[in-house]
């Protein structure tokens, strides 16, 4: 699975197709089960899944800006309600195991959607940006539409795993993913809780994550093994993140 990496904030858009970038659950589908990115079934309706096409497809599941709780705590039901689903929409954004440039793969995401012709599956809108000037302009109009940030993704690159330059987000705050590889004890007001998470992100740089948990996360911290999202403001010259902060759990579902 492909990861991004970070936008400096006056990077050059050329070469790039330009996307929102969705507060979702990253969603993959194989052409007959639909699981999480650590791998996990997700328990759609049946109902929903029945309308997905038989190509593999990575996107989000996603109800709206600013709803990643209300999508987070639908995946999560062991019993999943149609009803429930009726609103969650499949972004796609990436063809799994497909080969080609990734424009090519974008042409194919859209001829797969208006194939299927089904109002909750949907091809993310991948477009050319002219200019430095074009993508600060549309990053505003984003984050006033109450959107995360922008995508931007080499038209020329082949389908990638991993963390790679192919593919880059730009957001005024930044958000990534690390594993919990350590627990720091609390000290003063915190004896006898969390103090702060010892983890690893994917390029393998460690650190601790000592602010943005509940008392009660501090109680019962993420254990060590699991995948957390924290939040940040820029790097070190070590690539360390500055400010971390705990946002959840990533592998919850």
């Amino acid at each position: 699975m492909l990861l991004a990496r970070i936008a400096e904030p006056e990077v050059d858009p050329a070469g790039f197709l330009v996307s929102e970038k969705f507060d979702g659950v990253r969603a993959l589908w194989d052409g007959r089960t639909l699981r999480s990115r650590t791998g996990k079934v997700l328990e759609a309706p049946k109902d929903f899944t029945a309308r997905l096409p038989p190509e593999a497809l990575d996107g989000e599941l996603w109800l709206g800006r600013n709803r990643f709780d209300e999508v987070s705590a639908l995946v999560r039901r062991r019993r999943p309600e149609l009803g429930a689903w009726r609103e969650v929409q499949l972004l796609v954004f990436e063809m799994q195991r497909a080969g080609g440039r990734f424009d090519e793969r974008v042409e194919r995401i859209r001829a797969i959607v208006d194939r299927v012709q089904w109002p909750q599956l949907h091809a993310v809108v991948q477009s050319v940006v002219a200019d430095r000037a074009e993508l600060k302009a549309r990053l505003h109009t984003v984050l006033e539409a109450g959107g995360e940030g922008l995508m931007l993704h080499r038209a020329d690159a082949p389908n990638l795993g991993g963390r790679s330059e192919v593919l880059l987000k730009l957001k005024p705050v930044h958000d990534d993913d690390a594993l919990v590889i350590g627990h720091t004890p609390g000290q003063g007001r915190l004896d006898g809780l969390l103090g702060a998470l010892q983890v690893r992100n994917a390029d393998g740089v460690v650190f601790l994550v000592g602010s943005g948990f509940t008392d009660e996360q501090r109680r019962v911290p993420p254990p060590i093994g699991a995948l957390i999202v924290y939040r940040f403001r820029g790097q070190t010259s070590h690539g360390v993140p500055r400010f971390a902060s705990f946002v959840r759990r990533s592998d919850a579902f």
